[in-house]
């Protein structure tokens, strides 16, 4: 009760530092939420988005169980946000931008990340046609943000300056994880910025490790380049990173081609991890195709697959493979092998707010790969039914 009330409390004074003029936008204005307040300076938007999912899936534990539930959402982190904006007079059309936006558990109502009020998304920052969009704080890894056209079937097709990407909860979201940073695939302490050159955007990003003494631990470096044509999308990324005192690089160029109804998607990373001397450093190399078949009405589906091939990957305690840019510094054993999931999806739109959905995915492991999911599997099968509405 006290984070619902604290939610309410910030919510009600950003909506209501806008003047006594300010337009209240309705859910039949273009382009506008429901929950908008603006007038010629400012905008302040309050957003969200609600996904829930009854899923099944095999080897859901070390015994092989099969297990029902209503798990975290297969597809989009459940959330809510504020964000806004203000016109600096006499600046060029200069403009002070932030966002905050928190996750939680639609099955449970917890915090996704307890503790952590805006888990997903604090930041401030300037944006304007000349500067391009800056931000600081909490927020999307720059490649994250450059790999999501291509990573899997559900991205945008072109990279543009606002926060987007990959799925949720499922076994074939992993292409995320090479995009990733000292602190995950969202930077804490980050610095972001994108700009757009006609039909070209470029980026960089770079995270403060801020260890007193160390200029390089917990520092991420990152580099983005897209084309957008239209028909044809292509991007990439360069990607580094220090974690935990190892060094992290990762590569990456992708893209996707629109053929009438249907969009196909693929990419490539390379990815290579320094981790204890005791067991040698890792490499990887990982391919993802996925197309998207979009007809006139209300349905369209979704189909990929995906391969990361690891050579000497460090293993956890538990003998599971470590994500990419994760904490190998205790590491002692490693595993080499190959990590597939083959998945399909369809979706009912309702309209542009509301859908339902049903999906399916098969993860296989081989060689000394064991995927944490799998519970010591070499396989596991999903299957997951759902709604998403967004305000």
């Amino acid at each position: 009760m006290k984070f619902k009330h604290s939610h309410l409390i910030i919510a009600i004074g950003l909506l209501g530092s806008i003047s006594a003029q300010s337009q209240i936008l309705n859910a039949n204005d273009k382009g506008a939420s429901p929950l908008m307040i603006s007038n010629d300076t400012d905008t302040v938007r309050l957003y969200g988005l609600i996904d829930l999912t009854l899923g099944q899936k095999n080897n859901a534990n070390a015994a092989g169980k099969t297990q029902f539930d209503m798990p975290v959402a297969f597809f989009s982190g459940n959330r809510w946000g504020i964000d806004g904006s203000h016109a600096l007079a006499n600046s060029g059309g200069l403009k002070a931008i932030f966002k905050l936006e928190s996750e939680y558990e639609v099955a449970t109502g917890n915090m996704d990340t307890p503790g952590v009020l805006f888990n997903r998304d604090a930041w401030l920052g300037m944006q304007s046609e000349s500067l391009g969009k800056i931000t600081l704080g909490r927020q999307n890894t720059l490649a994250r943000e450059f790999s999501k056209t291509y990573g899997d079937a559900y991205g945008p097709a072109a990279v543009n300056l606002e926060e987007g990407g990959y799925t949720n909860n499922n076994n074939f979201k992993q292409f995320i994880y090479y995009s990733g940073s000292a602190t995950g695939t969202r930077y804490d302490k980050g610095i972001v910025w994108k700009k757009q050159f006609g039909a070209i955007v470029a980026g960089g990003g770079y995270q403060i490790g801020g260890v007193p003494g160390d200029s390089t631990t917990g520092t991420t470096q990152s580099a983005g380049l897209a084309y957008n044509g239209g028909a044809l999308n292509i991007s990439g990324f360069v990607n580094t990173a220090n974690v935990s005192g190892y060094k992290n690089d990762a590569y990456s160029i992708g893209g996707n081609l629109e053929l009438g109804e249907v969009r196909l998607n693929t990419g490539y990373v390379n990815y290579k991890a320094a981790q204890p001397v005791a067991i040698g450093n890792r490499k990887e190399d990982a391919y993802t195709v996925s197309a998207i078949y979009h007809p006139a009405g209300r349905i369209d589906y979704q189909i990929g697959w995906q391969t990361m091939n690891a050579t000497n990957a460090a293993l956890n305690g538990s003998g599971y493979v470590i994500n990419a840019f994760g904490n190998a510094g205790s590491a002692t054993k490693t595993g080499t092998g190959k990590r597939q999931t083959t998945y399909a999806s369809m979706f009912y739109h309702f309209d542009a707010r509301t859908e339902l959905y049903v999906a399916v995915d098969q993860l296989k492991t081989d060689g000394g790969y064991k995927a944490a999911q799998a519970n010591g599997f070499t396989s596991q099968n999903e299957f997951a039914v759902g709604m998403r509405f967004k305000f």
